[in-house]
């Protein structure tokens, strides 16, 4: 069952934009992350969500789409997230957020995932810009932007071969993914 859920859960770059995320399926996840582990228990995270069409195009113009793919610039209309939530810290908590944002975020996809719905986590992120579009105060600093829609393209795991760990498209827009074997992740000290 969460073997299945991790599975599905692939950094999915296109979407149906069309099917629309409403907010309280937006908020179900954030509760996901909310109830996951924090580092002291600070819980210095907060979250902006994004499911409006104008909101989403701010952030979507903030967003390095996919370092591997130098001819992609990313979704086009029609195939871009229905929805984000931005990950900040809250600064008058914590100066630093330790691992609570890739805690949460795995626990955000995964609700994501298990509704039927698709991810990807965002740190090539023009945060300048962001911060400005979004008006978003100082005190936040910005952390993850995770783009969320019902998933449009297919990933496929495979092999690492000759030590080639990029991601690739093929001619019918499958994204491949190497992985490395359990046997080399595994050390024998």
């Amino acid at each position: 069952m969460l073997r299945d859920l991790i599975l599905k859960n692939r950094s999915y770059r296109r979407f149906y934009q069309n099917e629309k995320i409403t907010e309280e399926q937006l908020l179900q996840w954030i509760d996901l992350g909310r109830l996951s582990a924090s580092g002291r228990n600070a819980q210095p995270i907060k979250y902006i969500v994004s499911f409006s069409e104008q909101k989403n195009a701010l952030i979507f113009s903030t967003l390095a789409w996919a370092g591997f793919l130098t001819d992609w610039a990313g979704p086009v209309e029609g195939e871009r997230p229905a929805a984000y939530i931005v990950q900040v810290l809250d600064t008058d908590i914590a100066n630093q957020f330790f691992c609570d944002d890739g805690i949460a975020a795995q626990s955000i996809l995964l609700g994501a995932v298990e509704s039927g719905f698709g991810g990807c986590i965002f740190r090539s992120i023009n945060k300048p810009v962001l911060r400005e579009l979004l008006q978003i105060p100082p005190k936040f600093e910005i952390i993850n932007v995770i783009a969320l829609g019902k998933p449009l393209e297919m990933v496929v795991l495979e092999p690492i071969h000759d030590g080639n760990f990029k991601y690739w498209r093929d001619e019918n827009q499958v994204h491949h993914v190497p992985k490395r074997s359990l046997s080399e992740i595994v050390l024998s000290i």
